[in-house]
């Protein structure tokens, strides 16, 4: 029988910021930690009565999360702060160093009033690197890591992929494994501690690797020019006769055979042939022209269920259109499947009455609005203050106010900073 998701009861204070910070803050909340975004506030909109409600933020990850908007330039909101982290797990800080230290929320002053939250900071690049004081994305992290000279085809520029690498990958998903490991001496020592991620060195460890690769017969070649960055042609995709892809990889030797057997490439010796870098260019004609001999349909038809490591290339519409029937693999599901304490799901279907494998799968709970496909946005303000009562009892008007669409701790000295 399941249980609560492994993060039940953890108390995530989320910093507003985009990408990285959120994803972390989204995968928490998916675990079951309660995650509170802290805000700007919208003057005569945020937590104000009667008052239209704020626009939405451009931050799309916040499922499963609530907002109180903060005026962090008012002393009484940086106290309601301080207040808030006394009993709080975990703090996500997405700003450049020292952001928060010159607001007087840094680590240093809130581990002294609760030695026990583990403070977890993002930055882009290193804090103490070369580049610690200018701005980037995602592109200029995967730029000096060193990751972005090795993507890309031969003979072309390097080429970025989205920014999931460095924003996502090496951002926000190392700071949650960072987080976990912290939560996990916390079991041992009793207090917290602070974790520091950035995404230069998280894209660099991904690409771990393709790194060693650099100096063995695997990738040694110029980008583009190797087994698995699309210099081998049977490490590729191609276009079918309707416009759709293929995507193959029968690196090994008997699942090759299986490929050219099916493409009616069978009896060319290709499998003798196949590791001569000189026969490479004739090899990649015959792929491409076997392939645009039928539709991306008829090529599923013959390799579905085979051996061929060969895959049509699946768009995300094509597969949300197919979540429905249970044609594609479209029904999107937790990043991990715990056997007794399954992460919530995102899809409508874990709940008591299914099987706990399905559980296992797809997660328990009733899932999101959109089901994965439309990002959850929120409202500063948003659900805060019943979080508020939840977590320490408190009510507007009692512990708390409102000064200029900003929650701020009363009895507080309300004096501009």
């Amino acid at each position: 029988m399941a249980t609560a998701p492994p993060l039940t009861g953890l108390k995530v204070l989320e910093f507003a910021g985009l990408a990285p910070g959120p994803f972390a803050g989204v995968f928490f909340a998916d675990a079951g930690a309660e995650v509170l975004r802290i805000d700007r506030p919208v003057p005569g909109h945020s937590h104000t009565l009667s008052a239209t409600a704020p626009d939405i933020t451009e931050d799309m990850l916040a499922r499963r999360k609530a907002s109180i908007a903060v005026d962090l330039k008012n002393k009484a909101g940086i106290a309601l702060v301080k207040e808030l982290a006394k009993n709080a797990d975990i703090i996500i800080d997405p700003f450049r160093p020292g952001v928060l230290e010159r607001l007087g929320l840094g680590p240093d002053v809130l581990q002294a009033a609760n030695p026990r939250i583990i403070y977890a900071r993002l930055s882009g690049f290193r804090r103490d690197g070369k580049y610690k004081d200018m701005a980037g994305h995602d592109i200029n992290y995967l730029a000096v890591s060193g990751v972005l000279s090795v993507l890309g085809r031969s003979g072309e520029k390097p080429t970025p992929p989205w920014n999931i690498l460095a924003d996502f990958a090496g951002g926000g998903l190392m700071l949650a494994v960072g987080v976990l490991l912290a939560l996990q001496a916390r079991q041992q020592t009793g207090r917290g501690q602070v974790v520091e991620a950035n995404m230069v060195d998280g894209a660099s460890y991904l690409a771990s690797f393709p790194r060693f690769a650099l100096k063995t017969p695997l990738g040694d070649q110029p980008r583009g020019q190797n087994l698995l960055d699309t210099g081998c042609p049977y490490y590729d995709t191609y276009e079918t006769s309707d416009g759709g892809f293929m995507a193959i990889g029968p690196i090994e030797p008997h699942f090759f055979k299986i490929l050219v057997d099916k493409l009616g490439l069978g009896g060319q010796n290709w499998e003798g042939r196949r590791h001569d870098r000189t026969q490479w260019p004739a090899l990649r004609t015959a792929l491409t022209n076997a392939f645009r001999s039928r539709t991306r349909a008829e090529w599923e038809a013959v390799f579905d269920g085979t051996d061929a490591c060969c895959t049509p290339v699946l768009g995300f519409p094509e597969i949300e259109a197919g979540a429905a029937t249970g044609a594609r693999e479209g029904d999107l599901r937790p990043a991990v499947a715990l056997r007794s304490t399954p992460l919530l799901a995102v899809v409508n279907g874990g709940n008591s009455a299914t099987t706990a494998e399905v559980r296992n799968r797809q997660g328990q709970g009733s899932g999101v609005p959109g089901q994965g496909y439309e990002g959850q946005a929120l409202r500063p303000g948003e659900g805060g203050e019943d979080v508020l009562a939840k977590w320490r009892g408190w009510s507007k008007g009692s512990e708390y106010d409102v000064a200029n669409g900003g929650l701020v701790l009363k009895g507080t000295d309300k004096a501009r900073l």
